[in-house]
């Protein structure tokens, strides 16, 4: 370590005495009396314990004997004078220290010679802390709250650090990235030398903004890498965790990982999709079965409908309007899962049937292309049949349709199902007669419903 203006010490040793600087008097002020210096008052008697200044403005200290002390602790040990008997100022001591790994102390005087003792210096541009005895702390210090590295100074920003010692037993690495290998993890200090930490509310792991980007912390200071819970060591919420990089940075956007562990007999594949949005929180939704549009997820340019642990959703889905009211959406296959619109043929119990999805992703009821659909699923007579008669809900009435086997409705015709009935209908293909009788509403076959995949 480098330190400017520093005097070396060795206690064991004997150093001759200086005495540049003062001048010897005959009544008053300074003496030499033998190998000592001494300084009378006024009335002819000897200063102690007291200090006393030489011609030159250096100051010395006169001890109990009256004798100039030199090379040594004076006045309660708050100050050092050198081998002349010079008060040190301004300047860095080095002192020997068997006890210590590096085999010395350091120690700092300032402008007025007295030690600095608890409390924190700036020497050079850079911070030091001295403890009650005024020795030059490393290492962790302040509780644990500051850091200053071998050569004393305090640390800021990210430094990787061996933790304080209650914590270097404990693993900060919940998957799916490694951890340290060293036992040393990456600590944060402000520019005021204080370790940021979470805040103390109970919770062991905490979410922290540190220069724009997001990162979590175990109650230390120590950054987490992998899934973080930052509610405590686990939840049962999907939204309390975060996936933490190895760099440190809380994920935002689309990733696939591993879920959770503690989470993981939850969700269906060993590795799923997750969208974390800019503070890193997963996207979710409702439980199965209870999605609503308002529950419906832009991204860029698709739209997603994740389930209650963050997993976009696919196949055909049953979403509720704000009335109460459903109908389907369809989010395509596993490799899609975002919503899709037009025309698809989707395997329903073995069997491809044709849906249809409007503009807005909703499964269209209606008459679509000569076509009649409810809830996106086309509608079709039996086979055996030829035509069937469709109840179709609209508002608080129906509609009825008349439909052949391949789902075509019958417009401005008359036709005749397998049993010989026969039907009449107008432009929009809606039933008018029945067997030459007039139709004014009535009930025939109820629609059929998506084999939803979230029911």
């Amino acid at each position: 370590m480098k330190k400017k203006n520093f005097a070396m010490v060795m206690l064991a040793a004997v150093m001759s005495l200086g005495t540049a600087g003062i001048t010897a008097f005959a009544a008053t002020g300074w003496a030499q009396e033998g190998s000592n210096w001494v300084y009378y008052n006024n009335n002819g008697s000897k200063v102690t314990n007291a200090w006393r200044q030489a011609q030159d403005g250096t100051w010395r200290y006169l001890e109990s004997s009256g004798a100039m002390a030199t090379n040594k602790w004076v006045d309660n040990d708050d100050y050092y004078v050198d081998a002349s008997g010079i008060m040190i100022t301004n300047k860095w001591l080095q002192v020997a220290n068997s006890r210590k790994a590096s085999g010395y102390d350091w120690y700092y005087f300032g402008n007025n010679g007295k030690c600095s003792k608890d409390k924190w210096v700036q020497i050079d541009g850079q911070y030091h802390y001295f403890g009650d005895s005024g020795v030059m702390e490393t290492g962790w210090i302040l509780d644990d709250m500051y850091y200053c590295d071998d050569s004393g100074v305090m640390v800021t920003g990210w430094k990787k650090l061996t933790p304080p010692e209650e914590y270097q037993d404990t693993d900060t690495h919940t998957g799916p990235f490694e951890t340290a290998s060293d036992g040393q993890y990456w600590y944060y200090f402000g520019t005021n030398g204080k370790k940021v930490v979470p805040n103390e509310n109970g919770t062991n792991v905490k979410q922290k903004k540190i220069n724009g980007t997001y990162y979590c912390l175990r109650e230390d200071g120590a950054l987490q890498t992998g899934w973080v819970c930052v509610t405590g060591d686990e939840s049962d919420n999907i939204e309390d965790y975060r996936l933490v990089d190895t760099d440190g940075k809380v994920r935002t956007g689309w990733y696939s990982t591993e879920p959770p562990e503690y989470l993981q007999g939850h969700y269906d594949h060993d590795v799923e999709w997750f969208y974390f949005n800019s503070k890193g929180v997963p996207e979710t939704g409702p439980a199965k079965g209870s999605a609503k549009t308002s529950d419906l997820k832009r991204i860029n340019s698709n739209t997603y409908l994740f389930n209650e642990y963050g997993v976009p959703v696919y196949g055909i889905q049953k979403v509720y309007t704000s009335g109460g009211e459903y109908t389907a959406y369809y989010f395509g296959t596993y490799a899609q899962s975002s919503m899709l619109k037009g025309k698809y043929n989707i395997t329903e119990g073995g069997v491809s049937w044709p849906y249809y999805f409007n503009s807005t992703g909703r499964g269209y009821t209606g008459v679509y292309d000569n076509y009649l659909y409810y809830m996106g699923k086309l509608q079709k007579a039996d086979s055996g049949s030829k035509y069937e008669v469709y109840s179709i809900p609209s508002g608080n009435s129906f509609k009825n349709y008349v439909v052949n086997t391949s789902g075509k409705i019958a417009k401005n015709t008359t036709v005749k199902d397998s049993n010989g009935t026969k039907y009449k209908t107008n432009s929009g293909g809606i039933l008018v007669k029945e067997d030459d009788e007039s139709v004014d509403g009535g009930s025939y076959r109820s629609p059929e419903e998506p084999d939803w995949d979230n029911d």
